[in-house]
């Protein structure tokens, strides 16, 4: 009879999955904690209602549904769950109802510690973690019958091995568990899938409409420019001169940003080149400098070694000069921007730290998206150029920041071969002692 009430329990912990898995995509608030924990809130009780009665305690899977709430939807959706489940032991009462309210403390306390950490972890390590996690309610609710059974006198069915039913119980919820989190996990792959489609759909039509405008618009630019020129050679000064000036500048400006829609929609890399890209760096610190001095703001540079690369370097510097930029962008006034390059195996690692306002975790997300920006004005083409670079190079940029504490971003490149890499480095050492 307990084997079938915790199989029974089994398919009520995995119900909150298979409902987001059926309607998640048509549910705007699904992804909200407390539709999380509301939803898995009813499974838990759910399970405690069908569970099964023995030694005066009820043995059920409540804490797999606990566990995945708190894990995957956050403290809030947890603690809603929480609720829940000490609103629905009270209802059914019983001689260990104060046990039950620190058993369910208890079990809710471990998730609720390691929530955070475990949801930094993806794919099969968080499904690892959150099974380690479960085992925390099967200790509490051992613990839970040896205090209860010593403490009071209580009648065991003829049927009833309280050992064998605690591993039952450990087994079998260790099962639920496994099984809610690889559906988890399968519904977060099939939703980055789904984005990663739509995202492609949406770069192919950009790339079509910017291919077909950009000769059409500039050629009557090219033109325009070529007459506010001439104009401007035939004319010393006076506010003419400097209306042709504002023309010309605007003119370079829609360039500009075609050239960035046609460098988002397909970056191509067509000048490989082998280069230090140590000097690389130096080089575009020194560029930035005016920006920088205006607002007070130092580089502080920290290359400890000559790392050199084969690929695009005028597409490399065209993403460092975007990335790095806006870091001076959003630094505070008279503050100091951190730029640090170091080799990471056979991929060189480039660090830029600011002290600037900081982002949170859902403006993160957005890093990247056409038309996307935390800057006043701007369109967000900038770092859109950039992470589409570094993606083309077979690289990663990531972002890690605090509002109020400022912004790490994190550019992994890969480098030639490790011993062409040392020879370069070796002869590089060798010009330097001569």
């Amino acid at each position: 009879m307990l084997l079938e009430k915790l199989f029974l329990n089994v398919l009520i912990a995995l119900a909150p999955v298979l409902v987001y898995t059926l309607f998640g995509d048509r549910w705007p608030h699904s992804k909200s904690p407390y539709a999380i924990g509301l939803l898995y809130g009813i499974s838990s009780a759910l399970c405690l209602i069908f569970s099964y009665y023995a030694l005066d305690l009820y043995w059920e899977l409540r804490y797999v549904p606990l566990v995945i709430s708190t894990v995957y939807g956050g403290p809030l959706a947890g603690f809603i769950n929480y609720l829940m489940i000490l609103a629905t032991r009270t209802y059914l009462g019983g001689d260990a109802l104060l046990f039950g309210y620190i058993s369910i403390t208890l079990a809710f306390l471990g998730p609720l510690l390691f929530a955070k950490k475990i949801g930094r972890l993806t794919g099969y390590r968080r499904i690892r973690a959150v099974i380690l996690i479960s085992v925390i309610p099967s200790i509490v609710m051992l613990l839970i019958l040896i205090s209860f059974t010593y403490l009071n006198q209580v009648e065991k069915p003829l049927d009833f091995e309280p050992i064998r039913a605690v591993l039952f119980f450990g087994l079998i919820q260790t099962l639920g568990t496994w099984l809610s989190c690889t559906l988890q996990e399968f519904n977060y792959e099939r939703a980055i899938m789904k984005e990663e489609i739509q995202r492609a759909e949406k770069l192919k039509t950009l790339g079509e409409v910017a291919a077909s405008i950009a000769h059409e618009i500039r050629n009557p630019l090219t033109v325009v420019q070529g007459f506010l020129q001439l104009m401007s050679a035939t004319i010393v000064e006076g506010k003419n001169r400097s209306y042709l000036q504002f023309a010309l500048d605007e003119i370079a400006r829609a360039e500009a940003i075609i050239n960035d829609y046609l460098n988002f929609s397909k970056p191509k890399l067509t000048k490989y080149e082998k280069f230090s890209l140590s000097d690389l760096i130096e080089s575009i610190t020194t560029l930035l400098m005016p920006l920088a001095s205006y607002k007070g703001i130092h580089f502080d540079s920290r290359v400890e070694e000559q790392i050199y690369m084969h690929t695009d370097r005028a597409q490399l510097q065209q993403a460092l000069v975007n990335v790095i930029k806006n870091a001076v962008e959003a630094s505070m006034e008279k503050s100091l921007v951190q730029i640090k390059l170091e080799l990471k195996g056979n991929h060189a690692q480039l660090k830029i730290i600011d002290k600037g306002k900081g982002m949170t975790r859902e403006e993160i997300k957005r890093i990247g998206t056409l038309f996307y920006t935390t800057k006043e004005s701007g369109t967000g083409l900038g770092t859109s150029v950039a992470v589409r670079i570094i993606e083309a190079m077979k690289g990663s940029i990531i972002y890690e920041s605090e509002k109020g504490k400022g912004t790490v971003c994190t550019i992994s490149l890969p480098l030639v071969s490790d011993e062409s890499n040392r020879k370069d480095n070796h002869s590089y050492k060798q010009l330097e002692e001569l």
